[in-house]
Order: structure tokens, then C-alpha cells, then sequence
């Protein structure tokens, strides 16, 4: 079992989907001959061909909106768009169309793309290069919102996205992509949508991140008994995992890099306020990005949640 990084891992998951099914294809801008901005796409274009692994122009409304066309009538494609920051003109496609398909046709089509998109800081990259603007996507009921954490969950989760009936958004952290290694089956796995996994068990505190901020609360939570609780998918969300967890340890602590007005954290917060509020021994408390635009790269560390941040919310709902 090698041990590789999350460009290899998606790269290993596109290739074993394709060699298995005819009907999945890729698109996107340099996604073919370069092998994609990132390098995930290199080599397929090699194996596979130029018609199922295309080189687009640079319009990412025309990615994705031919990329609905392809789904309905049959294919599976995976559309990339560079950076979370260019895929803002792609929302009239998967909103008005992508997500609509489904209900539109009383269930005769379905529309099942994956949109693979880089997000997030932590590379020093230009403007809208460092996106984390997820929650738009989780508001769009008939889109499913998948952000794995490691290379073993990404081959997982993408085989699981490729082979959905329905539109999913796949958000890559770009810290991630080469940051760390693990070992990633050679064999075909996957992981269920919409399922959270406990990454560390505890009594006292429960931690709630996804992508790079999970691996930002591991190291927070030292001298703590703390659970720490990876969403992997945040639409839909696995409600049981994380409720389960609350009622457990009375304290709550969300972290995201979005920013905090409308990030998905207030989703979080508002449903176990609902669902789980009798068990609580303290406020839920978030920390996220700021409510900003991104800034340019010299300021990127102070904008996204850090160890200090999310030590000192631990410490704060320790005191209830």
C-alpha cells in the first residue's frame, strides 16, 4: 500500500474511475496537456485520449454548462475549475440547471457532475486563488458538498461523488495537496456521502472542522479531552455523528477558514441549538476567517483560524 499526497490520490481515483467506466470524462482548463494547474489530471489525457479528457476554454460557465449537458445525456463528467475564486460564474449553471434536473423532470434525469475546485489560504496565492465560500453551495438544495481531509478520504470520496446520481461540489484545500502523506489503497474503496468520521474521541469538548482545519484543532487540542469530529461532507451534513457528539461532551467549537457571517459554522450552531440545546453547558462558540475579502498573501496567516485562536475558545467553553 503506497504512501502518497492528495494530488496523487485524487489523480489514482479519476484513473481507476475511468478504466472502469466508459462514461466518465474530464473537462476543464488545462486539465489535458498540462495535467491540470495543480498536476492532479497528469497523464490521463495520455491514457484516456483528447475525447475523454479535454482541454476547455477559458469560460467557466461553459465548463460547467456543458458539462450538464454531457450529465444528462448519459456521461459522468468531472469538471475541474482552477481556483474556488473563478467558480462564482458558474452558480446561474449548477443553481438554475445542475441542481434543478432532478426535480424539473419529476425524476426522469438526474445530473451527476462533480465539480473539483481548489479552496482555501495557505499558499500565498493571488487574489481569488484563496477562496473558502463553501456555504454558498450548501444553501442550493440538490448539490451535495464534499471537503475531504487527507489523501485516503479524497480517492474515497471522489469515486463516491463520480459515481452520485446527483451534482457534487468537491473542495480540495490546496495546504493539503502536498502537505502530508498516508497510505492509499491500490484497490477500489470508497466513502459514503453525507457520513462524518470521529478522528479522536473525548469527553470534555467537541471540535467540529473540515479539510485543512481539522489537522489546525489536532494540534489545538493537546491536554484536552476533546472529540474532534472531520465532517468530510457538509451538505448534507452527518447529523446523528455530530449531535450524538454534543450531547456527549456539552461544549461545542466549530472552525472554518470561511468567514463568519453565513459560513457554514452558523448552520452548525443554529441546528444543535435546535436539536441538542438542553445538553448544553456552554455557548457554541466559532472560529473562523474574518468577514473580509481574502487578503493579499502577507496577511493570510493572521486571517485564517490559528492554534492560539482555537486553543483559546477551547479554554473559554472550558470554564462553563
Amino acid at each position: 500500500m503506497p504512501k502518497v499526497n492528495m494530488v496523487q490520490a485524487i489523480n489514482l481515483a479519476l484513473k481507476e474511475e475511468m478504466q472502469r467506466d466508459k462514461s466518465v470524462v474530464i473537462l476543464g482548463e488545462d486539465v489535458g496537456k498540462d495535467g491540470g494547474v495543480f498536476r492532479i489530471t497528469e497523464g490521463l489525457i495520455e491514457q484516456f485520449g483528447t475525447e475523454r479528457v479535454m482541454d476547455t476554454p477559458l469560460s467557466e460557465s461553459g465548463i460547467v454548462g456543458a458539462a450538464v449537458g454531457m450529465a444528462i445525456y448519459g456521461l459522468k463528467p468531472v469538471a475541474e475549475i482552477q481556483f474556488m475564486g473563478f467558480i462564482y460564474p458558474t452558480i446561474d449553471q449548477l443553481f438554475s440547471h445542475a441542481a434543478r434536473i432532478r426535480s424539473r423532470s419529476r425524476g426522469r434525469f438526474t445530473c451527476p457532475i462533480v465539480v473539483r475546485t481548489p479552496y482555501g489560504a495557505g499558499i500565498k496565492a493571488l487574489e481569488l486563488h484563496s477562496e473558502s465560500t463553501e456555504a454558498l453551495f450548501c444553501h442550493m438544495p440538490g448539490i451535495k458538498v464534499v471537503v475531504p481531509s487527507s489523501p485516503y478520504n479524497a480517492k474515497g470520496l471522489l469515486i463516491s461523488s463520480i459515481r452520485d446520481p446527483d451534482p457534487v461540489i468537491f473542495l480540495e484545500s490546496t495546504r493539503l495537496y502536498r502537505l502530508i502523506k498516508e497510505d492509499v489503497s491500490e484497490e477500489e474503496y470508497t466513502l459514503p456521502l453525507g457520513s462524518a468520521r470521529i478522528v479522536q474521541e473525548g469527553k470534555d469538548v467537541t471540535l467540529i472542522a473540515w479539510g485543512s482545519m481539522l489537522h489546525r484543532v489536532l494540534q489545538s487540542v493537546e491536554g484536552v479531552d476533546a472529540e474532534v469530529i472531520d465532517l468530510m461532507t457538509l451538505s448534507p451534513f452527518d447529523e446523528e455523528t455530530v449531535y450524538k457528539s454534543v450531547k456527549k461532551t456539552g461544549r461545542v467549537v466549530i472552525v472554518h477558514e470561511a468567514p463568519k457571517t453565513c459560513g457554514f459554522g452558523a448552520e452548525l450552531s443554529a441546528s444543535i441549538a435546535e436539536e441538542a440545546m438542553l445538553y448544553l453547558k456552554a455557548p457554541i462558540l466559532r472560529v473562523t476567517g474574518y468577514d473580509v475579502v481574502m487578503p493579499l498573501p502577507k496577511f493570510e496567516d493572521y486571517y485564517m483560524p490559528s492554534v492560539e485562536r482555537i486553543r483559546k475558545a477551547i479554554e473559554e467553553v472550558m470554564k462553563y
